[in-house]
């Protein structure tokens, strides 16, 4: 059964998921990472792939850019694959003077300055968490390897606001992107399990960039722990 914006059948999603933003990357991942893997989706050059990893069932998915296409991508593995768990791999601009080009970051809570945060519930602006279960086995599976802590899910990616990044600095978050707060907020929603992981990929303050070239080849360390944590527990 497709979905408007997914092309598999039934069964064809493992119920672990990978979710990279770029279809490029998700390509890339799933041909070295997964055994066997198998194009299952390509709408609008979304692609989905499905393999297995350390003998279990895994999926790779691009999510697009942004919290509105992450929830409706992420929406529907949940609602009508059987994904029950998701973490978005991706990169980020770090805010914090700890962290370095290439460094991981475990998203702990995702602030946002999108109405992500304050549509479900009217008068409450919710608090935007990964599942605890994930968290802990990807901070486990990380050791020292990561850093763990907050970061701004931004709507705007091309938005000057010096004094925000300052007060969001002095507060202890630790870099912006785009997406987790969304993949949180509809986990939160579909009774599911969601967790990002980051490779910082530009300095906000500094001003250091990976090129584009390079953004392509330093992820290899998050997406490792990304998918040894999808395996810690057993499913429930």
């Amino acid at each position: 059964m497709a979905t408007p914006h997914i092309s598999a059948e039934p069964g064809d999603f493992a119920p672990r998921v990978l979710m990279p933003g770029d279809p490029l990357r998700a390509r890339r991942i799933a041909e070295d990472l997964l055994t066997d893997a198998k194009q299952v989706t390509d709408v609008r050059g979304i692609l989905g792939f499905t393999g297995t990893y350390r003998g279990e069932p895994l999926s790779v998915m691009a999510s697009g850019m942004g919290a509105p296409s992450m929830s409706i991508y992420a929406t529907e593995l949940f609602r009508f694959y059987g994904v029950r768990r998701i973490v978005r791999v991706g990169t980020a601009g770090a805010l914090q003077e700890s962290l370095g080009l290439g460094d991981v970051i475990v998203v702990s809570a995702a602030h946002t300055d999108a109405t992500t945060a304050t549509v479900r519930v009217p008068g409450v602006s919710l608090s935007l968490a990964p599942s605890p279960r994930l968290l802990v086995d990807a901070v486990s599976v990380a050791g020292d390897a990561a850093q763990v802590g907050p970061v701004l899910s931004s709507d705007y990616f091309y938005l000057d606001r010096p004094e925000v990044v300052d007060r969001l600095t002095a507060l202890g978050t630790l870099a912006v992107e785009m997406e987790a707060a969304g993949l949180y907020a509809v986990a939160a929603a579909e009774g599911g399990e969601a967790l990002t992981l980051l490779t910082v990929s530009d300095h906000i303050r500094t001003g250091e960039a990976m090129d584009s070239a390079t953004r392509e080849t330093r992820y290899q360390r998050m997406v490792d722990i990304a998918a040894r944590a999808l395996l810690v527990r057993p499913l429930a």
